[in-house]
């Protein structure tokens, strides 16, 4: 399986590792077939990201494309936030292996969960956001292949 030198790089050197104390939004999304469990945390002021860290257990992919989430929202919106998809992640990434396409699509979930903690906590609805799922596998069914 190859990985592009973006991937590596993510996995070797995590971007944004840890927890933010008191953090504005919390998501976390698990993925109960291949085991990867991934959180994140946001500080959000004024409707701005201004910092983004995470703490995941997974594969090599999982934690770049955890990285390269957090790496992606800082400085957004919280509606630019929502336009972090999981092809946005891939594509900062240079791609992933078609087995490993699950791992961007939790990062996307664990982002979009982050913010709607941030507006349960705040009262506040966010245009277009969902409420997340816990385990990304439930409303996915058949689209990951099995690891």
């Amino acid at each position: 399986m190859m990985y592009s030198e973006k991937v590596m790089d993510h996995f070797m050197n995590p971007r944004n590792v840890g927890e933010i104390e008191d953090a504005s939004g919390v998501g976390t999304v698990g993925n109960a077939k291949c085991g990867d469990i991934m959180k994140i945390f946001l500080k959000i002021e004024d409707r701005i990201v201004l910092d983004a860290k995470f703490k995941t257990f997974g594969c090599g992919a999982a934690v770049a494309t955890s990285s390269m989430a957090t790496e992606l929202i800082k400085g957004k919106t919280i509606q630019e936030a929502l336009e972090i998809t999981n092809k946005a992640v891939m594509e900062a990434l240079d791609g992933l292996p078609p087995v490993k396409v699950h791992c961007s699509c939790l990062a996307e979930e664990a982002l979009h969960a982050a913010l709607w903690d941030y507006a349960e906590k705040n009262g506040i609805v966010i245009e277009g956001l969902e409420k997340p799922v816990n385990d990304i596998g439930e409303h996915e069914e058949g689209y990951y292949e099995a690891e």
